[in-house]
């Protein structure tokens, strides 16, 4: 279990107090979140941590808190606003644009670039160390929000659905699981491997992308929109992850900071037939009206994940860390000395 993080705005302060038992759940007023922010830091935090009573939840909560009805009323009324700014944010599709939009996820730009484009080439050791306390909050808990759809679909897409899963897991191997993989890759860095140990660290764009798997794993009239997220995931991963692999290996990292992305490499590719042929094709035959749903959650999860790279790369490009709380990473300019 993670710890409760701090409060960032009215919308989290309610929550916490309810969730610490220091009032009544009663006193969640859903009102709180009309003029929220969507994407900003209180409504993201507030809702990320509803949505962790579903997972681990967090030392000193009461479980039943999970289910209790002034809870989930705060959270469907923290999901509407942030659900409709992701339709807004995107363009629209009836689906039959669901081959191109799938077919572009395999065909990466000439003039692509991103966090892990920038690592590859000119990143330093304290950036690769910071981009993974960000990714942390979900590869930590990875493929648990995508389990969630397999109970929601049926036939060849859910078998196939689960292959992946199987691998996700580790193939049975609790060593090999890909949560463990990265809790070793951060030990190795000399991180904090702990479940949500950087919750109170992360900004909202960070929390948003997970809060969006989390979002379309709870709902069932969002099955498509997760299987989207997942496919969007799988189908670009693989050159990601070998230009992570390759940033490590310049910095000359040990062997156990780069199995994950390592490993990432090869799954990933073999994941990116399996969502293709094996889950969006049958899934989408079987029906046919989740096709615009899948085209919501790939441009959905896109979009959130341009989001954290923009926030990533303002903020070392200022030479300073994107985290809400600064792990000091940042190494002190020549000829001071650090703090």
């Amino acid at each position: 279990m993670a710890e409760l993080p701090g409060p960032r705005g009215p919308i989290s302060q309610s929550l916490f107090a309810v969730l610490r038992g220091d009032a009544p759940a009663r006193d969640l007023d859903p009102a709180v979140a009309r003029n929220a922010d969507p994407f900003g830091d209180d409504l993201q935090l507030a809702l990320y941590c509803c949505y962790e009573l579903h997972y681990r939840g967090f030392d000193g909560v009461a479980d039943d808190l999970e289910w209790d009805p002034s809870v989930l009323a705060l959270r469907a009324a923290l999901e509407r606003p942030f659900l409709a700014a992701l339709r807004a944010a995107v363009p629209a599709s009836d689906g039959s644009d669901l081959d191109d939009v799938v077919g572009g996820l395999l065909v990466e730009p000439a003039d692509a670039h991103g966090v892990s484009h920038h690592l590859r080439r000119d990143g330093q050791l304290w950036q690769v160390r910071e981009y993974v306390a960000h990714r942390s909050l979900y590869h930590l808990k990875e493929a648990d929000p995508q389990a969630w759809v397999i109970a929601r679909i049926d036939g060849p897409a859910k078998a196939a659905l689960v292959t992946v899963e199987h691998d996700e897991y580790g193939a049975g191997d609790p060593d090999r699981m890909h949560s463990r993989l990265f809790a070793d890759m951060m030990r190795a860095l000399d991180l904090d491997p702990r479940y949500g140990a950087y919750l109170d660290h992360a900004p909202a764009p960070t929390l948003a992308e997970v809060t969006f798997m989390s979002l379309c794993g709870l709902h069932r009239n969002l099955r498509g929109a997760l299987v989207g997220q997942f496919a969007a995931v799988e189908l670009t991963s693989s050159p990601g992850s070998d230009r992570l692999t390759r940033a490590m290996h310049r910095l000359g990292l040990p062997a156990a900071a780069i199995e994950f992305y390592a490993e990432h490499v090869e799954a990933d590719a073999v994941h990116e037939q399996l969502m293709r042929r094996g889950v969006i094709g049958p899934l989408v035959a079987a029906e046919p009206e989740l096709a615009a749903d899948v085209v919501f959650g790939i441009r959905a999860s896109g979009f959130l994940a341009d989001r954290t790279d923009a926030m990533l790369l303002d903020s070392w490009g200022a030479g300073r860390e994107a985290l809400r709380r600064p792990l000091g990473l940042v190494p002190a300019p020549a000829g001071t000395s650090a703090s």
